[in-house]
């Protein structure tokens, strides 16, 4: 059942359902034209709504859903609310609508000033198109930031089903959008922890000048591109290329299954018309690539120590430490969220209480990300268990990977659903891998949603505490960027369809 529907079903009968279809209840997400679009003539509004929202709707997810969810809700809205990621990137359309805010609001325009209060962002799409959005508002380094509602249009759709809002694509009639608006008028603002990632590498001797083909990035991070020589960043002799997530990033046996789905769909589309077929082929080629098979699961080769070392800085302000990674490991993930390849939580739910107090239980605002391994497909499986969880390795404020030559000459990494193959040095040089606490960014969450807030462990929380952000861009300056507003702009070539 598709979670319009089921939203729908719990308050046919009341007098929700009748509210719902009536001009009155979508008065209260309508913004006026003069608000959004400069140089328009101004409209006598008499009230201002309860829950103005501004829509992002990537039209090719979810095959013909996104284009019919843009469809119904142009003609539910107004249509200058409403925005086709094919046609405009959100930068480009939050740069000038927040530029026309603070010129009305200067003029004196209240209602305009009531407006950017109030404001809330739906986005619809996979969830490489909800984690460019994210980074696009992150960017804007607003006094207060609009929350975000994220509906499900991908294929494992782990953000949105973090905060509550289903894996299942939606319904795109007219009803079911209106239920979902009715939701997000009741959802309450979480925190979200961000992540900057920064990899380094020596520039090759001879062969091309970048190491990995640019549209084999992460589309949603085409930011983790290049810097310029004259960026701080820079370091003479490499190549230095940085990022961020919001979910996971992740090496090793998932993200080589998913490298492998990614690259079949770019040769045949027309096969990834549905998420339920999109999902059947992911579990066929998980299961062609061998991570069932006993002869690659005991193979060392693999074994992500074998080629990488670990260091850990557990929490702000102190010492790297190294971290040790068991033998039979073969794939790690750094988790943000309780939510990884559709709907997993690897990292569990630790007592608060442990004998040495080593771990706790995840939290999406506590400036510290959790670090799980697993050492094949089968380990993997332990997740369908009610308590079932993975080799738990660390919590951590900062985590560096360095990567040296071994038996393989590659890895495969991923970012919040967008995987890549990573070459690994051909002499004695590292390739190294930082992630690193940014900031936040709020988000709207359903209620009983799965993730948790530090400040208030059992439910949705607005509150947070934004000292330790403020020192971290006092003193550490290269980790300010989150990478969205300059450069999270996808090339001209680059297909949206192909975001998750």
């Amino acid at each position: 059942m598709v979670m319009g529907s089921h939203i729908l079903g719990s308050i046919v009968g009341g007098k929700m359902a009748h509210s719902n279809s009536g001009e009155d209840f979508l008065k209260n997400f309508k913004i006026p034209k003069y608000v959004l679009v400069p140089k328009s003539e101004r409209e006598n509004v008499p009230d201002v709504p309860q829950c103005p929202v501004l829509v992002f709707i990537n039209s090719r997810s979810g095959g013909q859903l996104g284009g019919d969810l843009l469809v119904t809700y142009r003609s539910l809205l107004n249509e200058t609310q409403v925005f086709d990621l094919g046609e405009e990137t959100p930068d480009k359309v939050l740069s000038r609508i927040y530029a026309n805010l603070e010129k009305l609001k200067q003029n004196g325009d209240e209602f305009a000033t009531k407006i950017q209060e109030k404001l809330k962002i739906i986005v619809a799409g996979g969830d490489g198109t909800a984690g460019w959005l994210l980074g696009v508002v992150s960017d804007l380094k607003l006094s207060h930031s609009p929350p975000i509602a994220t509906v499900p249009l991908g294929t494992g759709n782990n953000l949105p089903f973090a905060f509550g809002w289903g894996k299942k694509n939606p319904g795109t009639d007219p009803q079911s959008v209106k239920s979902f608006l009715n939701e997000v008028k009741k959802a309450k603002e979480m925190k979200i922890d961000s992540w900057h990632l920064l990899m380094r590498m020596r520039t090759p001797k001879d062969g091309p000048l970048d190491p990995i083909a640019p549209l084999e990035l992460p589309h949603s991070l085409h930011a983790f591109g290049r810097v310029s020589d004259t960026n701080e960043l820079s370091v003479e002799g490499c190549h230095t290329f940085r990022g961020g997530f919001w979910n996971y990033f992740s090496m090793g046996m998932d993200a080589q299954v998913s490298y492998a789905f990614h690259t079949e769909r770019k040769l045949h589309p027309e096969k990834f018309k549905n998420q339920l077929s999109n999902q059947s082929t992911y579990a066929k080629i998980t299961r062609s690539q061998g991570w069932f098979s006993s002869s690659l699961s005991q193979s060392s080769t693999r074994n992500i120590n074998q080629f990488a070392k670990l260091m850990i800085m557990k929490n702000h302000g102190g010492q790297w430490e190294e971290l040790q990674i068991p033998q039979s490991i073969k794939s790690i993930v750094c988790l943000n969220l309780p939510s990884f390849s559709g709907g997993f939580n690897p990292w569990g739910m630790p007592s608060r209480r442990r004998h040495n107090g080593e771990f706790t239980p995840p939290y999406v605002d506590d400036g510290r990300i959790e670090v799980v391994g697993f050492r094949d497909a089968w380990h993997g499986l332990v997740l369908l268990a009610p308590k079932g969880h993975g080799t738990r390795l660390t919590q951590a404020h900062r985590i560096r990977f360095l990567f040296h030559k071994g038996a393989i000459d590659h890895t495969y990494m991923r970012i919040d659903g967008e995987p890549w193959k990573q070459p690994f040095p051909v002499d004695d040089e590292t390739v190294m891998v930082e992630i690193s606490h940014l900031r936040q960014v709020n988000i709207l969450a359903r209620q009983g949603c799965r993730s948790k807030s530090i400040n208030n462990p059992t439910s949705p929380t607005s509150h947070g505490d934004d000292e330790e952000d403020s020192d971290e861009e006092a003193h550490e300056p290269e980790y300010r960027k989150f990478g969205a507003a300059d450069t999270f702009k996808l090339p001209e070539e680059i297909d949206i369809s192909q975001l998750s």
